[in-house]
């Protein structure tokens, strides 16, 4: 094993798990509005969501890079009224991940919420059901699958994040080197046994999520038929 593999590992899963319960709360509302909403900004809404699905992922670390700086407006107020610099550490790697992992989110959420009938809907407003309620109690126990789809691709397709960490963290042992960014380096090093290791893993924990996700998406739909 490589000598930093567990503390890697670590933070790896550590950064896929704060992405996947973050953008589950920013996610949810997102998606619902995505859903049902009216609004004629709708299509360019969707349009920026997708966006990290068809943009390069050097081009959006590229554009945060920029953002985080002390050059920028943004970085200068993060730095100067919070005290928080966000290039090259956790934090930062996590807004990273926030953003190219949204569609992932969202997409299948707003699916699900899609695919809820709207008549469960309209009952539970006419039965005097808050829209908070209506979600808790109606909506979401009804998209179970897509709830679950969002969850396992966000932290799956975390697992694997390179281009974006690489830009904003670099590959700093214990802050920002992921197991991804830990096989670049094996490999541009010629330490092919060590990068098979981390490689290993993340093929490992891949597969175990798929098969989970496969083997619950089955047993609901035994369950519904």
């Amino acid at each position: 094993m490589p000598p930093d593999y567990w503390q890697t590992l670590r933070l790896t899963l550590a950064l896929a798990a704060c992405t996947t319960a973050l953008l589950l709360l920013l996610g949810l509302p997102l998606a619902y509005a995505l859903a049902y909403g009216r609004s004629r900004f709708k299509p360019l809404a969707e349009a920026v969501v997708s966006l990290p699905l068809v943009l390069p992922p050097t081009v959006i670390g590229f554009y945060l890079l920029v953002a985080f700086s002390d050059s920028s407006a943004l970085g200068r107020f993060l730095i100067e009224k919070l005290g928080v610099s966000l290039n090259f550490t956790f934090p930062g790697i996590l807004v990273g991940s926030l953003v190219y992992s949204l569609p992932f989110m969202v997409q299948p959420l707003q699916a699900g919420f899609g695919q809820v009938p709207r008549s469960l809907r309209e009952a539970a407003y006419t039965l005097g059901k808050s829209r908070l309620t209506t979600l808790w109690r109606v909506l979401l126990p009804n998209m179970r699958p897509a709830l679950l789809n969002g969850l396992v691709l966000t932290f799956a397709h975390t697992l694997g994040e390179f281009g974006v960490v690489l830009m904003i963290g670099g590959s700093l042992p214990g802050t920002t080197r992921v197991a991804s960014i830990a096989i670049y380096d094996e490999v541009q090093s010629l330490h092919y046994a060590q990068a098979n290791a981390y490689a290993l893993t993340l093929l490992g924990v891949a597969f175990v999520i798929l098969v989970a996700l496969y083997w619950f998406t089955k047993r609901d739909a035994a369950r519904l038929s």
